[in-house]
């Protein structure tokens, strides 16, 4: 059977919503020299001609060519709201709209911030990895000239939007660095996490051709999907944080969140008592009073700029010496997957133990854990603040030999013999 094809209308068509579920694209047949003189500098839609063509195919593929399929670019966007709870599916989720949209690969990259760690599809990996190695990211033609184009309200940006012809872009060393990869063309969807402006770079080979017109307009319509799902991922994170230091609050524990850059995300109540005096934030940077742990936090945060937002990271603890008293010791805990977006950047969970302070626990978990009776597990819990028997039997309001009484019972069922075994075994609890 013959592929169904039917003719665009000029070039400013709007394409009916029956056609965007129905039909893929056919590559238009444009010549580069024809796009670029064609451009509407600043635009962010390529032109295309009028022998453009929409193409219903059974396989995806018109004469040996991929197709530009709008459904599979529909279905991918539907999916992008699985990526809130579960940031591991972002790199899945590019390779649908790559298949869709004809790509080679993709990457998301911060208009302001580019780091190593950005998300991207495996089939360009190794280029991302050169693009930074090499030093591109610091003067990226594309994220120079683009990025203005998307904070004025394009959704899309191309190669056509920012050169006056292929000749000038070809000049450019990013582009010959593209060749040794087999890689020239790029459209990037743009979109915000928050304040944060982002953009979804797409790569094409010169085989795949430059984006077009029609295909821009495809493109354009994931923006406003990616800007709620990129806020939503956001505002989850953010929310999983609040919940984990909350909960380290509520046990006692001082506790503090930071990005990928040292950055302060959020800390608890008990934190905050420490902010100030050995901790201090400069910038809404974490930065320490005792400058050894201070280096150590750096290669710590050096390590967090380096390692995937999807990956837990994970460093031996931090002893942060103070005068004349005891020192801090600074232990990291895994964030939740859902804060490990690439939008909120969240890399650690920081969690205090003061040496100088006496251990406290709950006598609620003491009973549950080693089955004490409540009077027992009172008197547990001062003896592992270090309290005397005789200042535990005051602060109860029982005799001292009444709390010896109870002591054996503790012995028996926590497996202890001494008073110091048993201090030692409750302050692993406190931990």
């Amino acid at each position: 059977m013959e592929p169904l094809v039917r003719s665009l209308k000029p070039r400013n068509h709007q394409l009916q919503p029956a056609g965007i579920a129905v039909f893929r694209y056919r590559k238009p047949f444009c010549s580069p020299a024809a796009c670029f003189s064609g451009a509407k500098r600043g635009s962010a839609l390529a032109p295309s001609l009028n022998s453009s063509r929409l193409v219903r195919s059974v396989d995806g593929v018109l004469g040996g060519r991929n197709l530009f399929d709008v459904r599979k670019l529909e279905d991918a966007g539907k999916r992008l709201g699985d990526a809130v709870l579960d940031p591991l599916v972002w790199t899945e989720l590019m390779e649908d709209i790559c298949q869709a949209a004809d790509a080679k690969g993709a990457a998301m990259l911060q208009g302001d911030v580019r780091t190593e760690d950005i998300p991207r599809t495996e089939a360009i990996s190794e280029y991302i990895d050169n693009y930074f190695h090499h030093k591109f990211h610091v003067a990226d033609v594309r994220a120079a000239r683009g990025v203005p184009l998307l904070q004025a309200g394009a959704d899309v940006v191309t190669d056509a939007d920012l050169f006056k012809s292929e000749a000038e872009m070809l000049r450019d060393p990013l582009y010959a660095n593209l060749a040794g990869y087999r890689l020239k063309w790029f459209a990037a969807v743009g979109f915000r996490a928050g304040p944060a402006l982002w953009g979804l770079s797409l790569q094409r080979t010169p085989q795949e051709g430059m984006f077009e017109r029609d295909e821009v307009k495809a493109l354009s319509q994931l923006s406003r999907r990616l800007t709620e799902v990129a806020t939503l991922s956001n505002a989850v994170g953010r929310a999983a944080i609040l919940n984990v230091t909350n909960a380290l609050d509520l046990v006692q524990r001082p506790a503090l969140a930071i990005d990928r850059h040292g950055g302060l995300l959020g800390l608890n109540r008990r934190m905050e008592a420490y902010v100030g005096h050995e901790i201090l934030v400069r910038n809404n940077r974490l930065v320490l009073h005792d400058s050894r742990a201070n280096s150590e936090l750096s290669e710590v945060i050096d390590r967090l700029k380096e390692t995937s937002d999807l990956q837990a990271c994970r460093f031996d603890p931090i002893i942060v010496r103070r005068e004349s008293k005891r020192p801090l010791v600074l232990k990291a805990l895994p964030v939740p997957p859902a804060a490990r977006s690439p939008f909120l950047g969240a890399r650690a969970v920081l969690v205090l133990n003061d040496l100088e302070g006496a251990a406290t626990v709950n006598p609620d978990m003491l009973g549950k854990v080693f089955e004490l009776t409540p009077a027992q597990a009172n008197l547990a819990g001062k003896l592992a603040t270090g309290s005397s028997m005789e200042t535990a039997a005051a602060e109860l309001g029982v005799t001292v030999e009444t709390a010896r009484s109870h002591l054996k019972s503790i012995f028996n069922r926590t497996g202890t013999h001494r008073q110091g075994e048993l201090v030692a075994l409750l302050n692993r609890l406190s931990r």
